[in-house]
């Protein structure tokens, strides 16, 4: 599933027309890149293949004043298709990828009960400060939010409060963990 195609066909079918300049600036505003894997960045190359295989089509060219001329692209009865496909699968699919975290975890005994416990006490602090600053953004956007965004905010809010409680739960948990590992473990 491609996150990059989903929001493209998604601001194409919400919005209408609109050339790569736009859609990225909608994706910096809705600060996309804060809660999705998109880069913005990675959204010009995608029009282009999207424009090659007719999901998106170019509309009309337009130059505004000494800007560069823009190509305006509009969804597609065949990109509606995928976007509902691409829609529907993401809805469907649960996807809770791997964190490395968890295999450098097998393998930190070696480290020893206080250096594990100040990288994960500095990893719950970070996450700490990524929460704290979440919410000072969803306070901010509030105002903006409209729909289903706000389960969004939500989602994220509390994804991040389960990783501190994770690691609230591991860093009173190694002591006893690391007693009781095998010597040559550790």
């Amino acid at each position: 599933m491609s996150s990059v195609r989903l929001y493209i066909l998604g601001a194409l079918a919400e919005l209408g027309p609109m050339h790569g300049h736009q859609i990225r600036r909608e994706a910096q505003t809705n600060r996309t890149e804060l809660w999705t894997d998109i880069k913005v960045g990675s959204l010009y190359a995608a029009l282009g293949r999207m424009a090659d295989e007719g999901i998106i089509e170019a509309v009309r060219t337009e130059r505004a004043g000494n800007m560069p001329a823009r190509t305006i692209y509009a969804i597609t009865a065949t990109g509606r298709q995928e976007l509902a496909v691409l829609r529907d699968d993401a809805l469907r699919e649960v996807h809770l990828r791997p964190d490395p975290v968890d295999l450098a975890l097998q393998y930190a005994g070696p480290l020893g009960l206080d250096a594990l416990l100040a990288v994960f006490t500095h990893r719950r602090a970070a996450l700490e400060s990524e929460l704290d600053a979440w919410r000072l953004l969803h306070t901010q956007a509030l105002p903006h939010l409209r729909g289903t965004e706000p389960l969004s905010f939500d989602h994220h809010r509390m994804r991040l409060e389960a990783e501190i409680a994770w690691h609230d739960h591991v860093i009173a948990a190694l002591p006893g963990a690391l007693a009781a590992e095998p010597e040559e473990a550790r």
